[in-house]
């Protein structure tokens, strides 16, 4: 489990393919990595991943073909910028939104612009996440706990402070780019229990 409060943007240094499957080596701080130990859990860009071997200041773990298709791992390159945040301690304070790190698909962004001191992120809203995403409600996007501003039936918005910008590789995003996104847990379930959720399939969608 995790909060969306990102701890430091990482680096891929490494990816190793074989097919759909890829081993990904991400270059960290010697800080984020302390006490980290193989079988802990990372988020990357709001992905939980699993360590299977830690190095001096990078780690490495394995993507199945499931995640990559689902994720914009697919779309990154080496020296990549990615978000990292460890898992929540339970004695942590817990100061975004409750995330998994099992994220729902992919969406594009579809404009991105300056208002005063925020930056505002307009993104595609497949229709696959009706229901799931509610303006002033969270959202995580590439693992980033963000609220959601404004929706309309094609797109939803969110605004990022500078902090934000500059902690997050939500930043230098361009307008095209793939993020991933995890809807509110609470929304899913609640679209179960009136027996209209659906698990999204996103080979059709990207």
């Amino acid at each position: 489990m995790f909060t969306g409060l990102i701890q430091e943007k990482g680096k891929i240094i490494r990816m190793s393919h074989m097919g759909q499957t890829v081993k990904l080596t991400c270059q960290a701080s010697a800080e984020l990595l302390r006490d980290y130990q193989i079988g802990d859990s990372m988020a990357i860009n709001g992905v939980c991943l699993t360590a299977i071997s830690i190095a001096q200041q990078q780690f490495t773990v394995d993507i199945m073909p499931e995640t990559y298709q689902r994720t914009n791992f697919s779309r990154l390159k080496v020296n990549d910028e990615v978000n990292l945040e460890r898992a929540l301690l339970y004695e942590g304070r817990l100061e975004g939104h409750l995330v998994t790190g099992h994220v729902d698909g992919m969406t594009r962004l579809k404009e991105k612009r300056v208002q005063e001191n925020a930056l505002v992120l307009t993104f595609d809203f497949p229709d696959s996440f009706h229901g799931e995403i509610i303006a002033q409600g969270s959202i995580a996007v590439n693992g980033v706990s963000l609220t959601v501003t404004q929706i309309t039936s094609s797109s939803f918005s969110v605004s990022l402070i500078p902090h934000s910008k500059d902690q997050t590789n939500l930043g230098k995003l361009n307008c095209g780019d793939y993020v991933n996104i995890e809807t509110d847990v609470l929304g899913k379930y609640v679209k179960a229990q009136l027996g209209v959720y659906q698990p999204t399939n996103w080979k059709g969608l990207v």
